[in-house]
Parts: C-alpha cells; structure tokens; sequence
C-alpha cells in the first residue's frame, strides 16, 4: 500500500498567489457606525444643554414671580384698612376741635383730661396701623402733601409757604393717606403791602 504524501503550503505564499483583484475588502461598516454614535452624542449633547439652559430661566422666571407676589401681598396687608381708617379720621378731628374748646374754657380740666384720654387712644392705634400725622405748617407748599384751600399775602413770610393748617393731613406707611387743607403764602402786592395780609380763595 502506498503512503500518501503530504503536502506543506505555506501561508504567505497562498496570499501572495491570490490575484490582487481578487483581494477581498473589509468592511467599513464598525468605522461609519462609531462616527454616527459620536454625531448622535454630540447632538443629544446639544440638546441638553439647550434644556438645562431653558430651565436655568424657567427658575429665574419663577423666582422672580414669587418675589412680585411676596411684594404684592405685603403691600396689600400694608393698606388693606386704609379706608377703615380714613373713617376714623374725622373723629379724631372732632376729638381734637372739642378738645380745642373745652381748652378755651375755665373750669373744664376733667373734660378736658376725658377728651384727651380719647384723643391719646386714638392716635396710639393709627401709630400702630402706620398711620402718622402730617407737619405741614411752615413747609413749602406741594400738592401732594396739601391742599390749598386759601392764599393769604404777606410781606413777612416768603412765598408758597403753608401759614396755617385748616385739617391735619395724615400718612400711611410714608403714603399719602388724607391731604393737609391748608392756607398758604403768597407775594403781597405793593398797594396792599403796607396794610397787612387778607385771605383769598384758592
């Protein structure tokens, strides 16, 4: 029986036998998909940030409202009894005109100490409601502190100035709560100027 022959062929000489033509190429498939992958998170990347930048302003934006409303809600507590009080008002005034007279009269003092009690009461709770009476008389006049209510001319004081006060005015947290009426100065004319002031109606 014959021994068969074994043939050894070496590797490198198979390949280089193979025609370059016949070379089989390998595929790009791995290359394009890792680019695309890096495309998609580049992109995803993008995104986010647009994301987390929208609600970096959805919070300041918020943050903001909530302030507005905090602001809002205590300066309506500041001047939710602002018409109680302004009721109130003229019976404080009433107090003070009474007080005036019984003032004026001999033989008063308990009254006078009773009406005082009242007026003290009075103006202890508007303190405390942040209601503060007004120094007009003495000031330049301004209308949004006064409202005139007559002129009086007079060659001693300077112009525009408040010579008297007909009703106190009062402020409500440093707002404007009820006008002082009051008399104000005016230039005298050089006819009356040596015969005293007169009042004129505002």
């Amino acid at each position: 029986m014959e021994k068969e022959e074994t043939l050894h062929t070496n590797p490198v000489e198979t390949v280089a036998a193979v025609p370059p033509g016949e070379v089989e190429q390998l595929p790009e498939g791995p290359v394009e998909t890792l680019e695309s992958l890096r495309e998609a998170l580049s992109a995803k990347s993008q995104e986010l940030e647009r994301f987390q930048e929208r609600l970096l302003r959805l919070q300041a934006e918020f943050d903001n409202y909530r302030k507005r409303m905090a602001r809002e809600k205590a300066e309506f507590l500041k001047f939710a009894h602002e018409g109680l009080v302004l009721e109130f008002l003229p019976i404080l005034d009433n107090l003070e005109r009474a007080l005036g007279a019984a003032r004026a009269e001999a033989g008063s003092t308990p009254l006078i100490e009773g009406i005082e009690m009242i007026a003290r009461l009075f103006r202890s709770a508007l303190e405390k409601a942040g209601v503060k009476p007004m120094e007009a008389v003495g000031k330049p006049f301004d209308p949004t502190y006064h409202q005139a209510v007559a002129q009086v001319e007079s060659s001693e004081e300077e112009a525009n100035l408040v010579v008297e006060e007909i009703q106190k005015g009062y402020l409500i947290e440093g707002r404007v709560l009820r006008p002082a009426m009051v008399k104000v100065s005016r230039a005298a004319s050089v006819s009356k100027a040596g015969a005293g002031g007169e009042d004129t109606q505002a």
